[in-house]
């Protein structure tokens, strides 16, 4: 799957030009003319990161960040702006971006932040994602769990949410990213999908008692191995 690039900026001419460069590098881009219908579109469609202009009409790229970041606390946020003051970055910073950009900027730094983003967010997409769990090799390219030699194919979501426990092992994965990264969405059906496939986990890696999955009431949920 191709990682998947929410661009939002208001002069269609520059969005125009960096959603045709971006998709010819192979990424999947949706665009919007305003921070409104940038977060729209997040809600309805996610993304794997989210580059933005800071100054749009009706909101603006902070307004519309703070809104997302609501939804999902991990998604990468790329500012873009013809500000450049100390006060303007600290508040970017402050709100949950992770890089900015000064306009007028290249097409090819721009493509290298995004890929370098992509990299630090989305270990679960890059291609030797192969962890070790316990006595168990997970493998999240190929979607396969293998214990004493037997390995065991799973579907694209119970891979997914493996994938994202096991990239932060030991630490609390919130539910909400959880759902946000697997189905681009929070509500009461997917929290309930949510908990079912990890009964399914649980019952996949039942073979090691040192592997569990920990359920941080309230907050989400954590991959432990015990030593």
């Amino acid at each position: 799957m191709n990682d998947r690039i929410l661009f939002v900026e208001d002069e269609s001419d520059l969005a125009l030009i960096v959603a045709d460069t971006l998709r010819q590098q192979g990424y999947e881009v949706a665009t919007a003319a305003d921070g409104v219908q940038g977060l729209e579109r997040f809600r309805a469609e996610g993304a794997d990161i989210v580059v933005a202009d800071v100054m749009m009409p009706r909101m603006d790229g902070f307004a519309m960040a703070r809104e997302i970041r609501k939804a999902s606390p991990a998604a990468p946020l790329l500012f873009l702006t013809a500000k450049n003051t100390v006060d303007d970055v600290e508040k970017g910073f402050g709100i949950g971006a992770d890089d900015y950009l000064k306009k007028p900027f290249e097409l090819r730094e721009l493509i290298v932040r995004i890929k370098a983003l992509l990299r630090r967010h989305g270990g679960c997409r890059s291609e030797d994602s192969i962890f070790s769990i316990g006595s168990y090799t997970f493998n999240a390219t190929t979607q396969t769990l293998t214990f004493g030699g037997k390995e065991t194919r799973m579907s694209h979501f119970e891979s997914r949410i493996l994938c994202i426990l096991a990239a932060g092992m030991g630490k609390t994965a919130d539910a909400s990213e959880l759902m946000m990264a697997v189905w681009q969405r929070d509500d009461p059906s997917n929290r309930n999908s949510l908990h079912g496939y990890i009964h399914k986990l649980r019952r996949m890696l039942r073979h090691d008692p040192s592997v569990s999955i920990i359920n941080q009431r309230g907050f989400g949920y954590m991959l432990v191995v015990k030593a």
